[in-house]
């Protein structure tokens, strides 16, 4: 933390130069006014990644594999995107073990993503304290304080990466997903695998729900002030609104429960989302076109797709949702209880992964479909574990990709986490005392999101920098904008 002087009214600007325990680079200012009130805080994603110009002039059907190295944590989910964008450029309905086949990998990318989200970057604000020791206040510390729980995080986290190894071949930026479906059907040994494994996850999962119910008693304070506020919340289901995260319907549902929207095709989506070039951060400001930047705020990811959907279509998930609605209502709108609708989408996700296994069809030999370029452009949307994810590529008449967007999870929450940030600030912060632990949760607002910031970086547009010339004094002489 640092504190230096903002301004001709020497104001003071509290910088969080990075925010731990999430994926990628991020710092947090907060300016203090003269009465030593939060005037107003920001997050500033400080790196920049550019997928979406290198890939231009390649064949399209290597984007899956380009892509998936965006990031180490959710490859998957970049390959079942960018696959899905492909099949459409293609014009080709993949074989239905296919389908199959890249929703059974992705609900296995789901228990290790969201084990890896509880258990090591949120359980140490949860189960040490917002105000414990820093130097303990990390996995290290858990596992000397609370072993048995570290264990079920390591142990639940290579459950499903064993699953991706078993599919595709590699726990990261396997080459199994292609376009027109996946490369290698699935052997028997591999599904019996899977399914024996399946109880001790379950289990695991099980034990951290009731261990989230019990510690969110413990946190009123967090959880009336961690972007707790009505947005639009926007996830897939299917004609029976049920929860989806490969296939289904776009959906934005307003905070009392009414449709907003819902996206037909997955080429529509640009009628409904727009992104604004924000000037402090270099990822930018996804927005709900109708109601236009910056009120166009809409959310995605675990809570939001809960909102989204009416169910989740699997009988323990539904019993746990269940009771989450009774006890914080039929729309939940705090970003803390992420944590808690993350292991209901996990035990949801385990209960899939058996449901698919145990389908005869599941070890069909017809896993691809062949064909060229068939459209000049395609669309894939798929729900990665931290929300809604878009690939969009154009290509020319040989198939060369000749532009491309993605829009990432993170970006969607952009707004909301960043009247996060700004919401917990102004919550714990009085008359210019400050605390560790309240600048820890002035961070742990955005952890609870998961972002991903390498996913999330965009070359699409003027990169956001805004640089002040400063006196001695703190007075601001001159602004340089791009």
């Amino acid at each position: 933390m640092t504190l230096a002087p903002n301004g001709p009214a020497m104001t003071q600007r509290i910088v969080i130069p990075h925010v731990s325990r999430i994926e990628g680079h991020a710092q947090i200012t907060i300016d203090l006014d003269d009465d030593g009130q939060v005037a107003d805080a920001r997050l500033h994603v400080t790196q920049v990644r550019g997928f979406e110009k290198f890939v231009e002039g390649r064949p399209f059907y290597e984007m899956p594999a380009i892509t998936a190295r965006i990031c180490g944590i959710c490859p998957v989910s970049h390959l079942l995107a960018s696959a899905k964008a492909c099949d459409r450029i293609m014009a080709v309905q993949i074989p239905e073990t296919a389908t199959q086949l890249r929703e059974l990998v992705h609900y296995a990318q789901y228990v290790q993503s969201h084990a890896l989200s509880f258990f090591h970057l949120s359980a140490p604000d949860l189960v040490l304290g917002m105000d414990s020791d820093p130097a303990k206040r990390n996995v290290f510390g858990l596992a000397e304080k609370f072993p048995e729980l570290a264990k079920d995080g390591v142990a639940l986290r290579r459950i499903g990466q064993h699953a991706i190894e078993l599919l595709a071949g590699q726990r990261v930026h396997p080459t199994w997903i292609v376009p027109g479906g996946v490369n290698k059907p699935l052997a028997v040994s591999a599904r019996d695998t899977m399914l024996g494994e399946l109880p001790e996850a379950m289990t695991i999962a099980l034990r951290a729900l009731d261990a989230c119910k019990a510690l969110c008693a413990k946190f009123p304070q967090e959880i009336e002030s961690f972007s707790n506020l009505p947005t639009l919340y926007a996830g897939l289901s299917n004609d029976q609104e049920e929860l989806r995260i490969y296939d289904g319907q776009l959906r934005f549902r307003r905070p009392d429960g009414t449709l907003a929207a819902v996206v037909a095709k997955p080429e529509d989506y640009d009628q409904y989302i727009g992104e604004a070039v924000l000037s402090h951060s270099y990822l930018k400001a996804p927005y709900f076109k109708p109601t236009g930047y910056p009120d166009g705020i809409y959310r995605v990811g675990p809570l939001a797709r809960l909102n989204a959907a009416r169910c989740c279509g699997t009988p323990r998930a539904d019993k746990e949702l269940q009771e989450y609605r009774q006890v914080f209502g039929a729309m939940p709108q705090s970003a803390f209880l992420n944590h808690y609708a993350r292991l209901i989408e996990l035990i949801w996700s385990l209960e899939n992964m058996r449901l698919l296994l145990e389908n005869p069809s599941i070890l069909d030999i017809n896993v691809r479909a062949h064909a060229n370029t068939n459209r000049s452009s395609g669309v894939g949307i798929i729900e990665a574990p931290r929300g809604v994810l878009i690939h969009h590529y154009k290509v020319n008449e040989s198939g060369a990709i000749t532009w491309a967007n993605l829009i990432v999870a993170t970006g969607h929450n952009n707004l909301a986490m960043n009247y996060g940030v700004k919401q917990v600030a102004q919550s714990f912060i009085r008359n210019g005392q400050v605390t560790e632990g309240i600048l820890n949760r002035v961070c742990a607002v955005i952890r609870a999101y998961d972002p991903c910031l390498s996913c999330s970086t965009h070359a699409d547009g003027r990169p956001a920098v805004h640089i002040d010339v400063r006196t001695p004094d703190g007075t601001v002489v001159q602004t340089l904008s791009t």
